[in-house]
């Protein structure tokens, strides 16, 4: 299937991707801080500039896309049909690269944990921001 914009408005769009202060970062830090956490954000003294770093509970939170991450079995993660040369190769990098970033983390002494994009949504929201806490306590 080709593409239904121009190359200038498919760089315009693709230029305004975020990659720290996202939507469901913000809801996770908005939740955290007024459960008390206090936290740093994008701490580049960590692998992977965690997105949400607890010191007190020395836990790494990562808020991942699902697609940008490769979430696997989640219906936001489809491998684009267009340009497969380009894209594999570059989400298969990040995948790797946050696997690593994790190991280099947990053999720090850091427990990670990761909230999906998916797991933001309205209708499962709160669930997944309560047992976030649980994980941060490490129950």
């Amino acid at each position: 299937m080709a593409d239904n914009l121009t190359k200038e408005d498919r760089h315009y769009n693709m230029t305004q991707i975020k990659s720290a202060d996202t939507k469901p970062e913000e809801i996770v830090r908005k939740f955290l801080f007024s459960k008390g956490f206090r936290y740093r954000k994008n701490d580049k003294r960590f692998p992977g500039k965690p997105d949400i770093i607890l010191p007190k509970y020395r836990t790494a939170v990562f808020v991942h896309g699902c697609f940008w991450h490769c979430h696997e079995g989640c219906s936001s993660f489809v491998l684009p049909k267009s340009n497969p040369d380009y894209w594999h190769p570059k989400l298969e990098k990040n995948r790797k690269r946050d696997i690593e970033h994790g190991l280099m983390l947990i053999e720090m002494g850091w427990r990670i944990v990761i909230v999906w994009e998916c797991e933001l949504k309205k209708h499962c929201r709160e669930f997944r921001l309560e047992k976030l806490i649980n994980e941060i306590k490490g129950m």
